[in-house]
């Protein structure tokens, strides 16, 4: 397996939960990154001379929905900020050993700390840093930091939640979904009434049996507030019977999914919420739908 070149997705039939492969991969690319991957391939940046990172409160986000705020353990979150790389380069599948997330990419030298522990790294630039909050981290006060050759920019305090859910957006409006078959949801292949579909996003929190910290997951795992998701469909929230499945997406640290059954009675463009008890996604994004 190849987690950085293949998506998985979680089909619910009468007594299990089936993970096949998704064809989709332009998905893995919106997912991962709001910039292509670049491979193994170190592209150097001129940034002279070679100061402190910058960077501050705001510049650090949900990866997902791109906002400010609140984050959670095993959370993809991005940092926005100038000098915060000296080269550009993105995770590939030789960075992986172990089964484990690095914590430095080969040949960037830039590390990201969250509460004193080393983040998993995705993403690496001058400007734009995307990395994975620590999963064994709990609840409450934290900071974060990011040092590049031991030249460390300011350490930021941040709280973390027990969740912090978001809907990654193929744009700012419109969330990312899939069919059963992996194609993804678009206006020209909207979603219908009582179609199941997957949904992804970040934020979830635990998950059991538990991830280690840095471990890219290989198997299903359902979010441990399971009981407290709110799913909200064209302003109606979701009965429990229609959320097949909530957690983990094998081979992709820090993405979950969600397989829903969409309602019998659907509007065109839906508006669509994720929501676990007092954290919720945006309001006004919206899902391709038909009735």
């Amino acid at each position: 397996m190849n987690p950085m070149r293949d998506l998985y997705r979680k089909e619910q039939n009468a007594t299990e939960i089936k993970i096949s492969r998704l064809h989709y991969l332009g998905v893995i690319l919106v997912i991962f990154l709001a910039v292509a991957f670049v491979g193994s391939t170190l592209q150097a940046d001129t940034i002279a001379p070679r100061l402190a990172p910058s960077y501050s409160g705001p510049s650090i986000v949900n990866a997902a929905d791109n906002q400010p705020g609140v984050l959670a353990p095993n959370t993809i979150a991005t940092m926005y900020g100038s000098g915060l790389a000296y080269v550009t380069k993105a995770l590939s599948s030789s960075d992986l050993h172990g089964g484990l997330l690095p914590t430095v990419l080969p040949g960037t030298g830039v590390r990201i700390f969250v509460g004193g522990i080393s983040a998993g790294i995705f993403y690496v630039s001058p400007n734009q840093i995307n990395f994975l909050v620590p999963s064994i981290l709990i609840p409450g006060p934290s900071d974060v930091q990011l040092a590049i050759d031991g030249l460390a920019g300011p350490d930021i305090p941040i709280q973390l939640a027990a969740s912090a859910p978001a809907f990654f957006q193929s744009d700012p409006q419109t969330i990312i979904a899939t069919h059963v078959d992996g194609s993804l949801l678009t206006a020209a292949a909207p979603g219908r009434s009582g179609e199941s579909i997957v949904l992804y996003a970040t934020g979830l929190g635990q998950v059991v049996p538990p991830l280690s910290n840095l471990q890219i997951p290989t198997a299903a795992a359902r979010i441990k507030q399971f009981d407290d998701l709110k799913i909200t469909i064209g302003g109606s929230p979701l009965d429990a019977g229609s959320i097949a499945y909530a957690g983990v997406s094998p081979g992709y640290p820090g993405l979950y999914q969600v397989n829903v059954r969409l309602p019998d009675s659907l509007g065109q463009n839906v508006d669509v919420r994720i929501a676990l008890t007092d954290q919720s996604s945006p309001a006004g994004l919206i899902l391709p739908t038909v009735p």
